[in-house]
């Protein structure tokens, strides 16, 4: 009795595993496992879940997409893939990191170099100009800095605006970032460079945008949402929201 237990919960583990890959479409997949990925971005997948997370953009090959603050390039690399040699990919890295740190925009020119459908924008948040017709648009772990003290106050609400005029109607917006706790308000951001997703949800569906889903993927209940992400004891293992916004038809 206990050894059929047994087996039919391995089957239903299998199953939910089988399930989960098939999730993913094909594109993602091959994307995934190109072997012209950095082996350190490879090692943070299990963590990261970038196949669940890009699929979310229903990115397609051909098709026009934007990595809205591409840091490192580690969604890059894999949007490059998945768009296959026909589409393209806009990597955004903002003109004040690149000031800031110069690894920024030494990060872009690398990405740029490796992947031919990649176009590099280096511009400013104020100064921001996305190609028309887009796709999706995905931001991850940064849309926080549109609120670092620095920028001025209107930076978030001007770059949403942006995205809403250059994405197609019906296209996607995926937002994620670390959560902040409830009642820390933007000061979180410069803090612990976290934010409230009900402020997110507020600002981005003020930019005309239709919030259609929260998917629970990279959610860790045991973070206290008050330390700062960069904190040893919880870098790599934050709460983190993934909102899927859509552009209406």
């Amino acid at each position: 009795m206990t050894r059929n237990w047994m087996l039919a919960a391995a089957a239903v583990v299998a199953l939910g595993a089988t399930t989960a890959m098939a999730a993913i479409p094909a594109n993602i997949a091959a994307a995934l496992a190109d072997k012209g990925r950095p082996a350190e971005d490879v090692a943070k997948d299990p963590v990261r879940k970038p196949g669940e997370t890009v699929a979310l953009l229903e990115v397609k090959p051909g098709a026009k997409v934007v990595d809205l603050v591409m840091g490192g390039g580690y969604f890059t690399h894999i949007l490059s893939a998945a768009v296959g040699p026909n589409g393209t990919v806009v990597a955004y890295q903002p003109a004040e990191f690149i000031q800031f740190q110069a690894s920024y925009g030494e990060n872009l020119k690398k990405v740029t170099a490796a992947h031919p459908n990649v176009t590099p924008i280096d511009s400013s948040f104020g100064a921001l100009d996305l190609p028309d017709g887009l796709d999706a648009v995905l931001t991850v772990q940064n849309y926080h800095d549109m609120h670092l003290t620095p920028f001025p106050k209107d930076t978030a609400a001007k770059v949403n605006a942006e995205i809403f005029k250059s994405l197609k109607p019906g296209g996607v917006y995926l937002v994620v970032d670390h959560v902040g706790a409830p009642g820390s308000g933007l000061e979180a951001a410069m803090k612990v460079h976290r934010i409230e997703p009900s402020i997110v949800k507020a600002e981005v569906e003020a930019a005309g945008f239709k919030l259609e889903s929260e998917s629970p993927i990279l959610r860790n209940t045991t973070d206290s949402h008050t330390a700062n992400v960069f904190d040893p004891s919880v870098r790599g293992k934050t709460d983190q929201f993934v909102m899927k916004f859509r552009k209406p038809k």
